[in-house]
């Protein structure tokens, strides 16, 4: 499955993808309000579960590659949510992207791709992102999707160490309805 965009396409993975994906995982940026993936044996099962969730469900984070150029810039998508919390069974998007591919819109981009693909083709009624506190820049994309920010939902993440800056998470939803009425900025 392909899905394009204006300026990017969004695909599903390939083994040419590792290497890109391990380099941009290396970077601390890049990181810094993610879970680490701090070998390139953690950056394979990376994309494996991802594969498997592709094979699974039919969808999962794609691969995040310049329309023009074919140059990986990351990667973003759906999954379900696989631990317990108030709030699942749900389906997350999120994305993670290159330094180079920061502050053009990108993220956003690939997003609103992957928020119609989960409304329009499987149907969704909801679709969350969560995020650390501190991560302002996912937060301003959330809210460029036309998110709506459920604090009364926050939580600690069950997969995070009780000590980490990254264990209290922020929530965001987007209903169908809100999406189908074209109300996102």
């Amino acid at each position: 499955m392909i899905i394009q965009t204006e300026r990017l396409t969004l695909r599903e993975w390939r083994d040419e993808d590792r290497a890109p994906f391990a380099d941009m995982s290396a970077d601390p940026a890049v990181m810094r309000y993610l879970r680490a993936l701090p070998t390139r044996q953690a950056c394979d099962q990376w994309i494996d579960f991802q594969i498997k969730h592709f094979a699974e469900h039919g969808f999962g984070f794609w691969v995040v590659e310049d329309r023009a150029t074919g140059t990986f810039l990351g990667a973003t998508g759906l999954f379900r949510v696989f631990f317990d919390a108030p709030f699942t069974p749900a389906v997350e998007i999120g994305w993670r992207l290159a330094r180079a591919a920061w502050g053009q819109g990108i993220a956003t981009e690939a997003a609103r791709a992957s928020l119609a693909f989960g409304f329009g083709q499987l149907g969704l009624d909801e679709i969350i992102a969560y995020a650390a506190p501190a991560n302002q820049a996912s937060q301003n994309v959330m809210c460029k999707l036309g998110m709506i920010r459920d604090e009364a939902s926050d939580f600690d993440h069950p997969r995070v160490e009780p000590d980490s800056p990254l264990r209290r998470q922020v929530m965001y939803r987007l209903p169908r309805e809100i999406w189908a009425k074209g109300e996102a900025p």
